[in-house]
């Protein structure tokens, strides 16, 4: 199977999908739909709601049957609801899905970042990535990612959304890099102390609390320079480094200085996801992933440990 057929098939069927359901998470939203089901003590990856269920259960439908071609896929996704049983259990091409990347920050209704999303990857390749953010701007916003292009625009409702998407302008590929914002995640109860160490090497740390949106539109603008996060899972982070890639960067393992890969992933049995191990760094700018790897080269591996240090 050509690589190119699967990003034709859901750049053209995937943007409508992706609308729908963010009109369902924003409806979903106000009502009382927490679920209690994580219990890792962090209350980023604990949080659940009956959104990201009824969501994926969508996603995992409309990617069953709007075109056969998905089915050869591998699919991955951070819960368990929907006929996931229909897809390949042995393919190169992974599908992998957020049904709400940053949950907490929707049940709690505290900031409009959250998104629905999926990507497309093989063990070293970012192949395609598809955000949709519903409720930036008046009626929500895109951010694509292919081979060939990094877009990021406002979504219009009187139009096709596949029509919007294709419509929108590629960002520079060889745009400058001019922000030093580093958004900082994973670390638990030192995400805050990571943060300031950002800052103190001359970048500027942002922890979850402080984040003024959704990361893949803030590094698809500009507005953001990259993130470090520990033990990044395996359905969001993947568009950060398709992103970064595009304008010149990558993501690396900072104790080894090693691009990311897709080989070495560890099942997180406390919040149930898949996860890349230890620290990685991820920039559109070589320059700035140089010293992320170089600030958190000694930081301790482990995501789930007692203390505050970052070393070992």
């Amino acid at each position: 199977m050509q690589p190119e057929f699967l990003v034709s098939a859901l750049s053209v069927h995937l943007p409508p999908v992706l609308r729908w359901a963010g009109a369902i998470a924003r409806r979903l939203r106000s009502h009382n739909i927490g679920v209690a089901t994580k219990t890792t003590g962090s209350a980023l990856t604990d949080a659940l709601t009956l959104a990201d269920l009824t969501i994926q259960e969508l996603l995992v439908a409309a990617l069953r049957d709007i075109d056969p071609i998905f089915r050869h896929c591998r699919i991955e996704a951070e819960e368990s609801t929907g006929d996931l049983a229909a897809f390949a259990t042995d393919s190169e091409f992974v599908l992998a899905l957020d049904p709400i990347d940053g949950t907490k920050q929707y049940r709690d209704q505290t900031g409009n970042g959250y998104a629905v999303m999926l990507h497309l990857r093989t063990a070293t390749e970012m192949l395609y990535s598809l955000v949709y953010i519903p409720e930036k701007g008046d009626q929500g916003w895109w951010v694509e990612a292919t081979p060939e292009r990094v877009v990021s625009g406002a979504d219009d409702w009187s139009r096709p959304a596949t029509d919007v998407v294709r419509s929108l302008v590629s960002a520079d590929p060889h745009r400058e890099t001019t922000s030093k914002k580093i958004y900082v995640i994973g670390f638990q109860q030192r995400d805050v102390a990571a943060a300031r160490a950002i800052t103190a090497a001359g970048l500027e740390g942002v922890a979850p609390d402080d984040m003024p949106g959704s990361i893949y539109e803030l590094m698809a603008s500009g507005e953001f320079a990259g993130s470090l996060i520990h033990s990044p899972n395996v359905y969001d982070f993947p568009v950060s480094l398709q992103i970064a890639r595009h304008f010149g960067g990558d993501a690396l393992w900072t104790d080894t200085g090693e691009p990311v890969h897709f080989r070495k992933t560890w099942l997180d049995e406390q919040a149930d996801m898949l996860r890349l191990p230890r620290v990685v760094a991820c920039a559109t700018d070589p320059a700035i992933l140089e010293t992320l790897v170089k600030l958190a080269k000694t930081w301790h591996p482990e995501r789930y440990r007692p203390g505050n240090a970052l070393d070992q």
